[in-house]
């Protein structure tokens, strides 16, 4: 029997991916949102809608017992997490379970071991996948730390074994700055994440960030939707996503979305998930990083590219239900390209929230756009700043690339600032068009 009514414990573009899936399946949906958001377009498109508190989400967004209570008033027999806020908090999941809901996603056991990047390295390695072996910070002297780092070699990243999405981590080129930045970032990581855990691997000078998206069931079966490519950073957040990667080999490319199965294998993995890997363009070698146990930003990159909608896929396998396809049925076409489309300052990258005086969607064949905004909608300085989400699909790259410039062109935001202009910068620079750039892209480029 599937599920009647889903709380959808997220808010902006992915909670409205959410409903209109929701939609499609002929299951109702309940939108939370803060008393910021009461205007929200999630709140407006959802069948019943909750105001779980204040704007400040630690009140609301990843207030779990308020969650809870607005899940049991309404009669909600599941809730989806969408990304970010609660969607990879074990506890959260363990006690939607006490509660008699369904957590769509992995199992507690799967968000614990993948949660903890020191965890998750050992178990890839485990599983037989490549990993940069990690120096361990923590409860160790800062000279032991110093000649082990002396020994790996400079330049090192410095992580937080609990960030995510580029926070909690540094490169560092010397000696001399080391033991000061492991005390910052220890600081900043007790307050950000209430884990002070550091750990330092090698720093790969030309790397492409490459990932996996896995597709699993309670069954033991799991296949995946192909790779994407996240090289396009700043901060060490994404800005492009693109599939697939043209930097792999077919033998390459092979070797990668097999590891990331058999590590989802190994973990028991029962849900959607993202296999993330580091990957060395002079050695021709790639790294396992992290697997993020939640429906990505960048998923619909590959569900235009196989024509499968993920969200649909995670409910299903939530709901006990076996994949309805083999490796063998995924079939691959074309080119996909996403932008993700922010209220910023194209220059600074801070945050300009205020209000849409107009808003324009581009369309057209091939055109997609995830979006929660409209003309009149006032931007919340509370939260994350993407507004949208352009994505194309083309028979190759060159053509994504050009139905990108045309879709970018017809996107009107008027009233705040954003980043489409930086977007159609990139997408003419002739080392992005040529396939010749690193993680550092940006950094050197767009200055």
């Amino acid at each position: 029997m599937g599920f009647k009514k889903i709380l959808i414990a997220n808010r902006g573009e992915i909670a409205v991916r959410i409903i209109r899936t929701c939609k499609e399946l002929e299951i109702d949906t309940v939108a939370v949102h803060s008393t910021a958001d009461n205007d929200s377009l999630h709140v407006k498109m959802s069948d019943e809608s909750v105001c779980i508190g204040p704007a400040k989400s630690a009140q609301s967004y990843l207030n779990i017992k308020s969650i809870l209570s607005a899940a049991e008033i309404t009669g909600a027999d599941a809730i989806h997490p969408g990304f970010g806020f609660l969607s990879e908090n074990k506890e959260f999941a363990e006690l939607c379970s006490k509660w008699n809901l369904c957590f769509i996603g992995p199992s507690p056991k799967c968000i614990e071991l993948l949660g903890d990047k020191i965890v998750s390295k050992r178990i890839a390695e485990e599983a037989g996948l490549p990993v940069l072996k990690p120096i361990q910070v923590n409860g160790r002297s800062n000279q032991k730390i110093l000649d082990d780092v002396l020994e790996m070699g400079f330049p090192v990243l410095v992580k937080s074994s609990a960030g995510g999405g580029g926070r909690g981590m540094q490169r560092v080129d010397n000696e001399k700055d080391i033991i000061s930045i492991i005390a910052r970032l220890k600081k900043e990581a007790a307050a950000a994440f209430g884990d002070d855990t550091l750990f330092i691997e090698k720093y790969i000078v030309r790397p492409r960030h490459v990932e996996v998206q896995i597709l699993a069931d309670k069954h033991g079966n799991v296949i995946h939707l192909g790779e994407r490519d996240c090289t396009i950073q700043r901060r060490y957040q994404k800005v492009i996503e693109e599939s697939p990667s043209m930097v792999l080999s077919d033998q390459r490319r092979k070797e990668l979305c097999d590891s990331a199965v058999r590590l989802a294998k190994h973990v028991g993995y029962d849900s959607v998930g993202t296999v993330e890997y580091l990957y060395d363009m002079d050695e021709d070698k790639f790294y396992f990083m992290e697997m993020n146990t939640r429906i990505q930003v960048e998923h619909p990159v590959s569900e235009q590219r196989t024509s499968i909608d993920l969200i649909s896929e995670q409910i299903a396998s939530a709901n006990g239900e076996q994949l309805k396809f083999k490796q063998e049925d995924i079939k691959f076409w074309g080119h996909a390209i996403e932008c993700r489309i922010n209220a910023e300052d194209p220059k600074t990258f801070m945050p300009r929230p205020g209000k849409i005086k107009h808003y324009y969607r581009p369309g057209g064949l091939g055109v997609r756009v995830d979006d929660f905004i409209y003309t009149g909608y006032q931007v919340s300085p509370f939260y994350d700043s993407m507004l949208a989400k352009v994505i194309v699909l083309a028979k190759d790259r060159h053509h994504a690339i050009l139905r990108m410039k045309r879709a970018l062109s017809e996107m009107i935001v008027d009233g705040i600032s954003t980043n489409i202009e930086l977007h159609q910068r990139i997408l003419d620079d002739e080392d992005f068009r040529g396939n010749n750039y690193a993680t550092d892209f940006l950094l050197r480029k767009m200055k």
